[in-house]
């Protein structure tokens, strides 16, 4: 069996790249498609893939301003070849399951959610462009939206991420879809580490992500937070940090995993589609305090793994603080880090073999329903001979 895995964009290794490394490793001689391609961002067990890119990446400055060649994509898509392939799973948060496979492939899109910027985003996204963008949006997110509906129907089966990307689905594209929770891995998490006096927020320095908030209230606080991430947002933010609030940038797998094992912890703003962030901290045995809408409701355990607030506002954020330390000694490490071990990789890779395995043995049978019986077709083939 040919496989053949298709991801938007492979530019750094966040939530949807850890799905497609996982895929990677249950299917090693699959090949890796995608829009663009920067190997030195991304990890070891993608790059032993064959990946190939659509013509995106050779349009120029498309490594840094992929995004910017949105409207091409669906075309860009639809030229790729995918004839070998018997298997095709797209992995799909930006255009990714508008390739056009075999009529007896079968194509499963894992989805991280309906596009933001063309669905449940789109007035937000709008709402902060700048004039030109905001200008041209309407005309063409109105014809993506048209290609993202088509599209839909050319896969199989959804998966999704979540229950709340379940409902997504089901409101925009009028499909069903299992629930398949993303792998969160975290190997060798000391949960006997020190617990250190500050707070931690993760995650990529974009409006939705909510860091302002965070740091609007931790500066009225005056407690000590440290915020890792990168983003179009960096500078605004590092303006407007106090002196308890330290922005450190990106760091790496181990010093992140570090800063998890010593925060009190985590502080989680976004209306997240699933969010793995929550679930990393609470693998290193650490509470997280997070808004409660979209994923954090699926992996957040009110007064057991974490405190839940109402609006992604400061005075919301600030109650839930006060909240968190008045009842800080009653949240178990160990317990806490049992219940993130339901979204580990081997419960991800399990769930899919099943699920796929079922889906290619139901498609093997329609398939063989769909061919006439060999021996009508001899009759056939006879009586027109006579």
């Amino acid at each position: 069996m040919k496989v053949a895995i298709i991801h938007y964009w492979l530019v750094g290794m966040r939530g949807g790249e850890k799905v497609v490394e996982a895929l990677c490793d249950m299917f090693p001689t699959a090949d890796v498609y995608t829009h663009v391609y920067r190997p030195e961002r991304i990890s070891e067990s993608i790059r032993r893939h064959s990946v190939k890119t659509t013509f995106i990446a050779r349009l120029p400055f498309s490594r840094r301003h992929y995004q910017k060649y949105l409207p091409l994509m669906p075309l860009a898509l639809e030229q790729l070849d995918l004839q070998d392939y018997d298997l095709v799973i797209s992995s799909e948060s930006g255009p990714a399951k508008g390739v056009i496979t075999r009529p007896d492939a079968l194509h499963v899109c894992y989805c991280h959610t309906p596009m933001r910027y063309v669905w449940s985003g789109y007035h937000s996204y709008r709402g902060r462009s700048n004039p030109l963008t905001k200008a041209v949006m309407p005309a063409l997110m109105h014809r993506l939206r048209m290609w993202d509906l088509a599209s839909a129907a050319r896969v199989d089966h959804f998966i999704a991420n979540s229950h709340n990307v379940a409902e997504r689905i089901k409101k925009y594209y009028r499909r069903d879809a299992s629930v398949i929770y993303p792998p969160v891995e975290m190997q060798g998490v000391d949960l006997h580490r020190r617990t250190e006096d500050f707070y931690l927020f993760v995650g990529q320095l974009v409006p939705y992500k909510g860091a302002d908030v965070a740091i609007a209230a931790f500066n009225r606080m005056g407690k000590r937070l440290v915020v890792i991430g990168h983003g179009e947002d960096y500078q605004r933010l590092r303006k407007m940090s106090g002196p308890t609030v330290e922005l450190v940038g990106w760091q790496d797998a181990a010093t992140l995993q570090d800063y998890y094992a010593r925060c009190k912890a985590l502080v989680f703003v976004a209306d997240e589609d699933f969010g793995m962030v929550p679930v990393e901290a609470m693998s290193a045995g650490r509470p997280v305090i997070a808004y409660g809408r979209g994923g954090a409701l699926e992996t957040v355990l009110p007064g057991k793994t974490g405190v839940l607030f109402e609006s992604q506002t400061v005075d919301s954020l600030i109650s839930a603080v006060d909240h968190f330390e008045s009842v800080a000694d009653t949240f178990d490490r160990t317990r806490i880090a049992a219940h993130a071990a339901a979204f580990s990789k081997t419960v991800f890779n399990a769930q899919m073999a099943e699920t796929l395995g079922r889906w290619l043995d139901e498609h093997g049978r329609a398939q063989r329903r769909a061919l006439p019986p060999l021996e009508s077709v001899a009759d056939k083939v006879a009586a027109a001979a006579a």
